[in-house]
């Protein structure tokens, strides 16, 4: 079960937030945590970190609508994936993520920092792959070996100081106001703020240095994901030049459809076809379950529409709330073409009162399924 805070309440911002709301509530908390004006003190830190990870996410349209439905887990997942950004993030990645939504310098507000923080490290592009999962590995959890091509720092590749800047990574220029001379920092446009271009670049390389490489990555996929949910691995995306920051790989799940269990959330469901004397007279029948198959028993005088319930036969839930249920819808299946002793057996229980319905006050199927949770 995630420990971490609401993204919204950390922003102290409604759900239905706009963007510039939501750029003007982390502003705001950034400003007021931030490290130049709080030096030694790790709970602003901390604030700090915690509001550019909420930031990050909800800024971003598909991440925020991710973590809208699924929480934490949509937007990093458990298992053998990363959280949020702030779990992996230092002070370097926050100020290189975040800092043009205060000018291209990454200044805040008058007090300084961004020029004294030199050549920010650029972080490389995320990938995004597609994975496939039966049932089976969604209810267990598995591990998969995916190949993923991705770009790589080319070995022997070397870099020189930027000329334009100097190595810091910015491009101070001084202004005259009537107030005085203003200076502002922007992020330098030869070397992107790093501080260094490529000097030497080996064959097969782009001009960052980077080649591309086909690398088989271990996945862990925890048990309990669904279709849609995305999980992040840090740092195997693409790389970054100059000893970046690597980008992240993106594991979009595709679930595949089981032969005869649905799923339902956490819960599973099957339905069960009887024959009329396997009703009248009660049965033992086997019925698929996602771990093998178990047998359970219909009893006399079974009615079509029940529905038997075998609890934690479902899916363990992602956040740790427990397991599903497996619910078995029996159904009466009634022949379409029975022989003449069958028609003249049938024909002799026409009239039979055993044979003749009693009208019930029979609840519906949506209650008998309600009564089964409370």
């Amino acid at each position: 079960m995630s420990t971490k805070r609401d993204y919204y309440e950390i922003l102290g911002v409604e759900r239905s937030a706009g963007a510039d709301q939501i750029k003007k509530a982390y502003r705001k908390l950034a400003i007021q945590f931030h490290p130049d004006k709080n030096p030694d003190n790790k709970e602003a830190e901390d604030k700090f970190k915690e509001a550019a990870e909420a930031y990050e996410v909800l800024s971003d349209d598909n991440k925020r609508a991710r973590y809208d439905q699924f929480g934490h887990e949509g937007v990093g997942g458990a298992g053998g994936f990363g959280g949020g950004a702030g779990g992996g993030m230092n002070m370097e990645d926050i100020f290189s993520h975040f800092g043009d939504i205060f000018g291209g310098g990454g200044g805040f507000g008058g007090f300084g920092g961004g020029q004294s923080r030199g050549p920010r490290r650029m972080k490389g592009s995320d990938l995004r792959i597609r994975v496939k999962l039966n049932l089976e590995e969604i209810v267990n959890g598995c591990e998969k070996k995916v190949k993923v091509k991705r770009f790589k720092q080319a070995e022997g590749v070397t870099s020189k100081t930027c000329t334009s800047c100097n190595g810091s990574g910015q491009q101070v220029r001084v202004t005259n106001t009537i107030l005085g001379q203003m200076q502002t920092a922007t992020t330098c446009s030869t070397c992107q703020g790093v501080g260094k271009v490529a000097d030497k670049i080996p064959s097969g390389a782009n001009n960052q240095g980077l080649i591309k490489v086909e690398e088989t990555i271990d996945l862990k996929i925890p048990a309990g994901v669904r279709d849609g949910i995305q999980l992040q691995v840090r740092g195997k995306g693409n790389d970054a030049p100059f000893d970046g920051i690597a980008g992240d790989l993106l594991v979009l799940i595709e679930e595949e459809e089981h032969e005869s269990l649905k799923r339902d959330g956490n819960n599973l469901h099957y339905d069960l076809y009887i024959s009329i004397p396997d009703a009248i007279l009660g049965a033992s029948k086997e019925i698929p379950t996602v771990n093998g198959k178990v047998k359970i028993k219909i009893d006399k005088g079974t009615q079509s529409g029940k529905v038997l319930r075998l609890k934690s036969q479902g899916l363990v839930d992602l956040n740790g709330y427990g397991k599903g249920d497996l619910f078995v819808h029996v159904n009466i299946w009634t022949p379409s073409h029975l022989n003449k002793d069958q028609e003249a057996f049938f024909e002799k229980m026409r009239d039979d009162k055993h044979f003749n319905p009693e009208p019930k006050n029979e609840k519906s199927f949506f209650e008998k399924v309600k009564d089964m949770f409370q």
